[in-house]
C-alpha cells in the first residue's frame, strides 16, 4: 500500500469526521479509504481512530499523528507547487563556467542582457580556463571552445571561432612580413603556455599538409588577452583565436598573416549535464545564448558580439 495514500486517507477521515464523507471528497470508494487507514494502523501497530456507529474521531496518538501528517502533506503540496511554478517560467539561480577571455569579452554582455530580460533568474558566473567538473562542482552549464571530449554531457553549438596568426604593423616594419611557413622560424613567436601541443604550433597549409612550427619568442604567457596585447605592442607574432583578436584586426591594431593557411573552425558550445528534464531557467539561458551569438562572423568577433 502506498504510504502517501495511507496518510492522505487518514487526514481526510479526521477532517471530514468519517469514512463516507472522506471517500466522497477524495472521489474513491468508502472501502478503499477504510483499507488505507487500516493498513496505516497495521504498519504503525497502533490504533489511530476511535470508530463507533455514529462517529469517527482520532485517538490521543492519532491526534498527535494527525498534526504531523498535516505538515507532511503541506510540504508535499508546496514541493509540487514549486516544481509547477519552475516549469511555468524561468526562475532560480544558475552557476555558469566560461573561459576567462571569452567570459570577459563576450559572455558578460550576453549575461547582462539575459538578466535584464529574466528578472527572476540569478547567475553566478565563474571565469576559469580549466575544464570544470560540472556535476561535482555544481555548475549548471559551461561554455567550451574546441573539441568536446566528455560524451556524458549534452551540448548546443552557439557559434564558431578559429585560430589566426597576427602581428602589429610596427613589428612587421621592423622584422618583415612572413610569406611562407618557413619564414616563421626567423620571427619572434609569442608562446601561449596552455597550448596542448607544448612549444609547437600545428599549422595547415593550403594543400592540407600539417606542419609543426617551433615557438621561440621572448614571451610566454598563459592568457590570450595578454598575448594579444603583446602582439599589439610589437613583441612578435601571436597564434590566437579570432574571438580574442577579431576586434583588434578590424580596428587596425593587428594584421592577419599568411592568409593561405587553413584554420579549421572551432565550435563554441554550451555544455550541460544530461538528464531527462531541463529546467526552464537553463533552457531559457541556452536559447538566449544561441540567439545572441547567431550572427557572429567566425573571423570577426567584435567586443560583446551579438
Amino acid at each position: 500500500m502506498d504510504r502517501f495514500a495511507e496518510l492522505e486517507a487518514f487526514v481526510n477521515v479526521v477532517d471530514n469526521g468519517g469514512f463516507t464523507e472522506a471517500a466522497r471528497k477524495m472521489g474513491v470508494s468508502k472501502s478503499a479509504i477504510s483499507k488505507s487507514v487500516s493498513a496505516l494502523e497495521a504498519r504503525l501497530a497502533v490504533r489511530l481512530l476511535n470508530r463507533t456507529t455514529r462517529r469517527v474521531s482520532p485517538t490521543e496518538v492519532g491526534l498527535a499523528y494527525y498534526d504531523r501528517a498535516i505538515d507532511v502533506l503541506k510540504d508535499v503540496n508546496d514541493a509540487d507547487s514549486l516544481v509547477t511554478s519552475m516549469q511555468a517560467s524561468p526562475r532560480g539561480s544558475l552557476k555558469v563556467s566560461a573561459p576567462v577571455n571569452f567570459g570577459i569579452g563576450h559572455l558578460s554582455s550576453a549575461v547582462a542582457r539575459f538578466l535584464t530580460r529574466y528578472e527572476d533568474v540569478d547567475i553566478n558566473m565563474v571565469l576559469d580556463d580549466r575544464f570544470v567538473e560540472l556535476v561535482a562542482e555544481g555548475f549548471d552549464v559551461a561554455i567550451r571552445i574546441g573539441t568536446l571530449d566528455d560524451s556524458s554531457l549534452k551540448a548546443r553549438k552557439l557559434a564558431e571561432t578559429r585560430m589566426t596568426l597576427v602581428a602589429s604593423e610596427g613589428y612587421l616594419k621592423r622584422f618583415g612580413t612572413p610569406k611562407t611557413l618557413e619564414d616563421l622560424s626567423s620571427h619572434n613567436l609569442l608562446h601561449y603556455s596552455h597550448l596542448s601541443s607544448s612549444n609547437y604550433w600545428k599549422l595547415k597549409s593550403q594543400s592540407g599538409e600539417v606542419r609543426q612550427v617551433r615557438v621561440g619568442g621572448r614571451l610566454t604567457v598563459n592568457n590570450g588577452a595578454s598575448l594579444k596585447m603583446a602582439a599589439i605592442a610589437g613583441l612578435g607574432i601571436a597564434h590566437i583565436p579570432t574571438f580574442i583578436v577579431g576586434c583588434s584586426v578590424e580596428q587596425g591594431d593587428l594584421v592577419r598573416l599568411l592568409p593561405d593557411l587553413r584554420f579549421d573552425p572551432m565550435g563554441v558550445h554550451a555544455v550541460y549535464p544530461s538528464g531527462r528534464f531541463m529546467q526552464p531557467k537553463l533552457r531559457a539561458f541556452i536559447d538566449f545564448l544561441v540567439e545572441h551569438f547567431r550572427t557572429v562572423d567566425t573571423d570577426n568577433w567584435p567586443i560583446g558580439a551579438t
